[in-house]
């Protein structure tokens, strides 16, 4: 099958701080069946740049992506945003791009991970995987509610999974937003992270390191009780 032989890329934010999401993402995969193969050399795929409105500098890291990437039938990338980001910009090869969630679900139709994780948990759902990726349904559309996060959370043992009051709405990060617009985008965080405290979870997961790195700060500066886990490590734990 084509995916056994897939192209994993780890985003450059996890690469020098969250290293630990790309070594559970490549165990992971490994133990469903997939070859992931991680070419060496790849670097940032250009999302900052082209969000802070530097548009043509972005394009000779795009252009790179493909050099590295373009022989593969699948991408994968335990990030969201970038996802996102080159799926709209690369044309043919961005569409072989897939968040891992999705492509776990969508493309080998898991049923079981190996993962044991007898934590209660609230779901953090990102805005570009519920608005661009449809990861989950977003509130302001008359849809059923699903969430591909909470499906496949579901299948780890021991797992007791929660959500936030207001589940899809921002949790202030947004990039270069919570640069150019500090206080604002702090409080947006706050507003969120008190959502999910008052869940009673003893961690908080999602598919963006990035959103998970903005709260994880706030939570740390105001004392919180809480912890913060990418969805991989728990998919992956115990690998």
């Amino acid at each position: 099958m084509p995916y056994t032989h897939s192209g994993l890329f780890i985003p450059c934010y996890i690469n020098a701080l969250y290293p630990e999401v790309g070594v559970a993402t490549w165990h992971l995969l490994k133990d469903l069946g997939v070859k992931p193969v991680c070419p060496a050399g790849q670097t940032c795929c250009g999302q900052p740049m082209a969000n802070a409105g530097f548009e043509r500098g972005a394009i000779p890291l795009l252009e790179e992506f493909k050099k590295r990437f373009d022989s593969f039938e699948y991408v994968i990338t335990p990030s969201a945003s970038c996802a996102v980001f080159l799926r709209e910009h690369l044309g043919r090869t961005g569409h072989r791009v897939y968040e891992l969630c999705e492509f776990l679900l969508d493309v080998l139709k898991i049923t079981g991970v190996p993962g044991r994780f007898c934590h209660k948990v609230s779901i953090h759902n990102s805005c570009h995987g519920v608005r661009k990726l449809h990861l989950s349904s977003a509130s302001e559309l008359v849809e059923p509610p699903y969430s591909k996060l909470r499906k496949i959370l579901s299948l780890v043992e021991g797992i007791e999974i929660c959500e936030p009051a207001n589940t899809d709405e921002c949790c202030g990060f947004g990039g270069m937003f919570s640069i150019e617009e500090p206080s604002v985008s702090v409080c947006m965080g706050q507003d969120k992270l008190k959502n999910h405290l008052d869940t009673g979870a003893q961690y908080i997961t999602g598919a963006d390191s990035s959103c998970l790195m903005h709260l994880q700060g706030i939570a740390q500066r105001e004392e919180a009780p809480i912890r913060f886990i990418h969805i991989a490590q728990i998919l992956a734990a115990g690998l």
